[in-house]
């Protein structure tokens, strides 16, 4: 047992090398050309209007904040907005997976920085902002300098922009919620699970989570007026602090890898945010720091696909924070199906083959 999960951890390493380093230079590569031209649009965005204040920006590590890579071609760009204050976060589970912001009692619509996308009951609408945020990167994009390699994404709601024919960013207007923690999310951390331990906790529970514009799995394809002025939740900065520690950052590559050779199908039944989670949920079920040494990467990855195989049969895959969101709602029947039936292909294959690393 010990020979073969020795030889596993050696390939896995090999791949890791290999393939995942490939994979990361390329992303860095193509994250470099996206970013000057994003950055020039936004640019152009604030001169037009100063409320929309571009937070891209290059970190000590090289690395940009605010920025998601959903594939190697798709990149999403959380743009932060300013001066939330004057409203009252609403988190009543109405709309799962969103919120509303309500003005504050006793203050007064002119105290808004965002005074004109208050809607008459009092809130604060998010595809409102949306909308005029889209029509300014419209005029955007024909003033920039790289007007000739970047053009808006017109169906749809979302501010989306093609480059050079190759890549899509979308950009995402947020507020960002420190220092509290939504109802709906009240049930973690798990009462009976060790992990992740009380300082985990109360550093996740501080950084908070971003209230995006953006439509929601729930409202896909839906046009009812209370659902577009709701902003959805967003946990992305918690869930990079609790995956810190051991080799699950490693793991995670390894799983986006796998996912962008094999599985990146038609109707993009599986995602690299569904291989992140299930990563958390493995975290829930391996609570030991032991389990997660660089010995156990073979079995870890191992778990998280046979729990990705039946998340895809079952064609429910629950939103680590937030339970009742699907993160497979939308997701056509036969698009899991055939997802399922690649998974099982690449689990087998690690299973029983452990060179079979070197063709995956």
């Amino acid at each position: 047992m010990m020979a073969a999960q020795s030889k596993l951890l050696f390939q896995l390493n090999k791949y890791v090398n290999e393939r995942v380093s490939a994979r990361k230079a390329n992303v860095n590569k193509t994250l470099r050309e996206v970013c000057k031209v994003v950055t020039d649009v936004l640019k152009e965005v604030e001169v037009q209007e100063p409320r929309f204040i571009s937070s891209l920006v290059e970190n000590e590590n090289g690395r940009y904040d605010g920025l998601e890579v959903i594939s190697p071609t798709e990149f999403e760009v959380v743009l932060y907005l300013n001066q939330m204050g004057v409203f009252n976060f609403v988190d009543d589970g109405a709309i799962p997976g969103c919120a509303v912001l309500k003005l504050s009692d006793g203050r007064k619509r002119s105290m808004s920085l965002w005074v004109e996308f208050i809607t008459a009951s009092g809130y604060l609408s998010a595809r409102k902002i949306r909308s005029r945020f889209q029509t300014l990167v419209a005029q955007a994009v024909d003033k920039c300098k790289y007007r000739d390699q970047v053009k808006m994404i017109a169906d749809t709601t979302e501010v989306k922009l093609r480059i050079r024919e190759r890549y899509i960013v979308q950009i995402t207007p947020a507020f960002k919620c420190s220092g509290i923690w939504p109802r709906s999310a009240s049930h973690w951390p798990l009462p009976h699970i060790p992990w992740p331990g009380p300082n985990l906790v109360a550093e996740v529970k501080t950084e908070g989570f971003d209230l995006q514009s953006k439509e929601s799995l729930h409202q896909a394809g839906k046009q009812s007026s209370a659902e577009g002025d709701a902003w959805v939740l967003s946990f992305s900065e918690a869930e990079n602090k609790l995956l810190q520690g051991g080799c699950r950052k490693k793991c995670l590559s390894v799983l986006k890898t796998l996912r962008d050779r094999h599985l990146d199908l038609a109707g993009h039944p599986v995602m690299n945010y569904h291989m992140k989670t299930l990563l958390l949920y493995e975290c829930e079920k391996h609570p030991r720091e032991m389990d997660w040494d660089e010995s156990c990467l073979g079995d870890r990855i191992n778990g998280i696909l046979l729990q990705l195989i039946s998340c895809l049969q079952s064609r429910k895959c629950p939103h680590f924070f937030l339970h009742g969101l699907d993160l497979f709602q939308g997701k056509s029947h036969s698009s899991l199906d055939n997802a399922a039936k690649q998974a099982w292909r690449i689990a087998r294959e690690i299973l029983t083959n452990t060179k079979s690393l070197e063709k995956l």
